[in-house]
């Protein structure tokens, strides 16, 4: 048992990403790291863009909200074609790609999609 005690003891600091690491400081914490997660400040940005986004659509008629939360799947994560939104209210793909058209046509007014806009990087 003593000799396994050593043995532990001698191992310690070696490969541990929480020791010192190497001469210059660094550990494998900053070698490794996740980037499969998003960090916690993202996670609380895309709440608020959620949030933001439900208040947008809410300025909508229920039918264009309606038509809205089903194509972008804003409810369940699944988008919705024009063909199974035009079965599940009974009219033609035509009147819902209207509705959608219109829609998209408001939220994109400036007096209401100022709430989002933060969110979008300018690249222009």
């Amino acid at each position: 048992v003593s000799s396994l005690d050593k043995t532990i003891d001698a191992r310690k600091g070696k490969g541990s990403n929480s020791s010192g690491g190497g001469s210059d400081g660094t550990t494998m914490d900053n070698f490794v790291k996740d980037t499969d997660q998003p960090s916690p400040s993202e996670l609380i940005d895309q709440q608020m863009l959620k949030e933001d986004i439900k208040r947008l659509v809410k300025t909508l008629s229920p039918r264009e909200q309606a038509v809205i939360r089903l194509r972008f799947g804003l409810d369940d994560g699944k988008p919705r074609t024009l063909g199974d939104i035009s079965a599940k209210f009974g009219v033609e793909k035509e009147k819902v790609k209207k509705i959608e058209t219109r829609a998209l046509l408001k939220l994109r007014q400036p007096s209401r999609s100022q709430v989002v806009r933060c969110y979008v990087s300018d690249h222009t």
